[in-house]
């Protein structure tokens, strides 16, 4: 009963929120326009053209459709004749999603988790079962799936020491969501029992890896690779900083000030992770007296460029291959950090800041296997950055052990893409 009333009220104080939520789209919309484009599939209205009975893989934004990709690739060919939607919550994400699959799958953004317009979506597509990532918990669509007997799997899952903290305040609400389903695979032991101590079926709840680790490299990044290399026209010193947010660039545009003391050929590469920033973080580089260039512009980067903006989607892992010192952005901040995996697979040393709460069993990994350099609080950061910097661009040695210990990392824990695929086919078949 007491299950029952908190859903009733979850689900009434959502329908009550939609509007608003509908309205924050519309404000984010002013700096970004995708946002206010294909509104109705927010709530729940799709095609009617969609194929029915099929298996739906929600990747929320941009880095869960990449650690999802090769689930996805296998999904479609161990499943020719079954429709496999993708769903993303955020545009950014959906380009990402048109950009690996075309028409291989159908995409739809995931309505907001509100009653009715859930269930629109659950009746038109009429799904066999629903594939979440990681933290993606629908309280109100997760309910109505085990009611419809529609399959519900977690893979990837993964719940921080601080994140568990939360949701025990509304154990409430997430326990009966985490006992819907019928399978969740996580990244690691600590995961797994978190979990557990929130309430998962013990025999449901597994260990799989982390599916970060079966990224892999293929001929559209190697094209894009060469495209951008053919942009630098002169041999230079690259540092790049992935996937920035707030404070990331200020930060690492006053460590460049130093660096550019040793090595004034040096090219700091920026990528910020979203696109309605793009321009006022070339506006930041600009008022550091830089001498900047947008990617956009597919100009030449000649040596009167010192800071290149990658203010275009979905060639992170091509400009990772360029470096020859990546830093991760959202680890000198409260985000938590974005993944390190991707420069390893290129071989390349991988700098990341004090906060890496969303990869911390990778993180663990990577130190133990002296694999990647951790920037440690302290008042001097951009100094302390800039002195890191520089000593890996100096000492190729140090620099070239680091990125092949960090490839031997993904190399020795790849495989939970193939343990996902083969508890989906237990469920389903």
């Amino acid at each position: 009963m007491r299950n029952f009333l908190a859903l009733f009220l979850y689900r009434l104080l959502f329908l009550l929120l939609t509007p608003i939520l509908l309205t924050v789209l519309l404000i984010r919309s002013i700096n970004h326009s995708e946002y206010r484009q294909r509104l109705t599939e927010r709530l729940g209205l799709l095609s009617k053209k969609l194929k029915t009975g099929g298996i739906v893989v929600h990747a929320a934004s941009v880095g869960e459709v990449i650690a999802l990709k090769p689930f996805i690739t296998q999904l479609i060919t161990q499943y020719p004749n079954t429709a496999i939607t993708v769903t993303t919550f955020t545009p950014t994400g959906s380009a990402q999603v048109i950009k690996l699959f075309g028409k291989q799958v159908q995409h739809n953004y995931l309505p907001l988790d509100n009653i009715i317009s859930t269930q629109l979506f659950l009746q038109r597509l009429k799904p066999q079962a629903i594939v979440f990532m990681e933290t993606e918990l629908w309280p109100n669509l997760i309910a109505q799936c085990q009611a419809k007997n529609i399959k519900l799997m977690l893979v990837n899952g993964r719940l921080s020491d601080k994140s568990m903290r939360s949701y025990q305040k509304l154990n409430w609400l997430i326990t009966p969501a985490i006992q819907r389903f019928d399978s969740i695979l996580t990244q690691s032991q600590v995961n797994q029992g978190n979990y557990l101590a929130m309430g998962a079926n013990t025999e449901r709840c597994q260990l799989s890896g982390n599916l970060k680790f079966d990224i892999s490299l293929n001929a559209d990044v190697a094209a894009k690779q060469t495209e951008l290399a053919n942009l630098i026209t002169e041999k230079r010193n690259i540092w790049l900083i992935a996937s920035t947010h707030p404070g990331d660039e200020a930060l690492a545009l006053k460590a460049f000030e130093l660096v550019k003391q040793q090595d004034n050929s040096a090219l700091l590469i920026i990528v910020p992770r979203h696109p309605e920033r793009f321009e006022q973080v070339a506006k930041l580089a600009e008022e550091a007296d830089n001498q900047v260039l947008k990617r956009s512009k597919k100009q030449a980067v000649t040596l009167s460029t010192n800071v290149w903006i990658i203010d275009t989607l979905g060639e992170l892992l091509a400009v990772c291959a360029l470096a020859d010192v990546v830093t991760m952005g959202g680890s000198f901040n409260e985000i938590g950090g974005h993944n390190p995996l991707e420069p390893a697979l290129f071989h390349k040393p991988v700098i990341v800041g004090p906060n890496m709460s969303n990869f911390k069993e990778i993180l663990l990994q990577l130190i133990s296997a002296q694999a990647i350099v951790q920037i440690s609080e302290n008042d001097a950061m951009p100094q302390t950055v800039a002195t890191e910097v520089l000593r890996l661009l100096s000492d190729s040695t140090a620099a070239q052990l680091l990125g092949e210990n960090a490839y031997q990392v993904v190399q020795e824990n790849q495989g939970a893409t193939q343990r996902s695929l083969t508890a989906l086919q237990k469920l389903i078949n």
